[in-house]
């Protein structure tokens, strides 16, 4: 007696699934045996790579190769041109690793150096760096310097004429390719509808070296604004927790670097300009009626204050449209560390003391006491 039909036909099917779950099994096994060692030989590759990257290009090849470390050199630019030298076989590699050390403070200068030199070697060597003497010239921008300033000391170590600089200073198409280069420090703030100078104020105080004997205005200026760049970057943090834009933590750094005297307590001038933009009381700082008429003054005259000029703080209320000059990092801790004071006037002797009042009553008294009289 022959089987049940449908019980035969489902045997057929199950025994026909179990034979395709086999071999959809054997290929799933056979594509995972085959990428565990594509897999492996990748890893096993790189690994290779990387070891072989990571030693010496020529461990027997002692010939010193020139290399020079532009000022401002990133480390992806130093990796770059050690790279370009032969000294090293991988710059992302030596880039890498470098991050992984946690190494910096590597130093622009004329380096020589050869094939058989270990990243260890290397990094020594570039940390070392060149002494100030060493390079073809140096210049030194001092605090509280205008752009204008600055444009004439740089005129005074180079070739370029002072209007050559200052043309570049104010030049669209290099402001923007800083723009472009330090986004965090340039904001569209400096383009600001009554900004006079982009970048003033954003060009650090400080000694630069050059290693070049002629390096283009451009070289000479980026480094000074690569410089602002990184010491404002310590402070960004706590410039988001209080709400403080970039360009108003340069603009006040730079008031209180002009209203400050070399005995000046920094962070009690800072509170007097925060109280006054609390009370909703103008600035009336006098370097920005300076800044306005566009000269230098041992005193600043009742008729001055009356210059038209969104600059002049004496008419307008809050912080001008930008900075004033460049300012120090004392002044820029200073701005943003003020004092917990109630004064609201301050007034600076002829022998430096910074007095600094409550009321207007108590600062006509010391004005007829420190100044007036003297």
């Amino acid at each position: 007696m022959s089987e049940d039909p449908k019980k035969d036909t489902f045997r057929k099917n199950l025994m026909q699934k179990q034979s395709e779950a086999k071999i959809v099994r054997r290929i799933v096994l056979t594509v995972f045996i085959i990428l565990i060692i594509a897999f492996s030989g990748i890893i096993g590759g790189g690994y290779l790579y990387i070891k072989s990257s990571l030693e010496p290009v020529d461990p027997n090849d002692q010939t010193a190769i020139d290399v020079t470390i532009p000022i401002g050199s990133s480390v992806s630019t130093i990796s770059r041109i050690l790279e370009e030298h032969d000294i090293i076989k991988d710059d992302r590699v030596f880039k890498y690793y470098i991050k992984f050390k946690n190494e910096s403070g590597f130093q622009a200068g004329n380096y020589k150096l050869n094939k058989s030199m270990t990243f260890k070697d290397i990094i020594t060597s570039l940390k070392e760096g060149k002494l100030l003497s060493e390079a073809a010239f140096q210049i030194t921008i001092p605090e509280g310097r205008q752009l204008t300033e600055i444009a004439s000391i740089i005129a005074n170590h180079t070739d370029f004429e002072e209007t050559e600089i200052l043309a570049t200073l104010t030049d669209k198409e290099f402001i923007n390719s800083m723009k472009a280069k330090y986004p965090d420090l340039l904001t569209d703030d400096i383009y600001g509808e009554n900004v006079k100078y982009a970048l003033e104020g954003y060009l650090f105080p400080a000694t630069y070296p050059y290693y070049k004997e002629k390096p283009t205005i451009e070289e000479v200026i980026e480094p000074m604004v690569k410089k602002t760049s990184e010491v404002v970057a310590k402070y960004i943090p706590t410039l988001q927790e209080q709400k403080m834009s970039v360009h108003e933590f340069v603009t006040m750094a730079s008031l209180i670097e002009e209203e400050a005297t070399e005995k000046a307590d920094r962070e009690k001038i800072s509170s007097v300009f925060y109280n006054r933009i609390d009370v909703n009381m103008p600035l009336q700082t006098d370097p920005t009626v300076l800044y306005a008429l566009g000269e230098h003054k041992d005193r600043v005259l009742y008729e001055d204050l009356e210059v038209k000029s969104p600059y002049n703080t004496y008419q307008n209320k809050g912080l001008p449209p930008g900075p004033i000059a460049n300012a120090g990092e004392v002044s820029f801790v200073a701005a943003l560390t003020p004092e917990d004071t109630d004064f609201l006037y301050f007034l600076a002797t002829g022998e430096g003391e910074v007095i600094f009042t409550k009321t207007l009553e108590e600062h006509n008294k010391a004005k007829s006491k420190y100044i007036t009289n003297n």
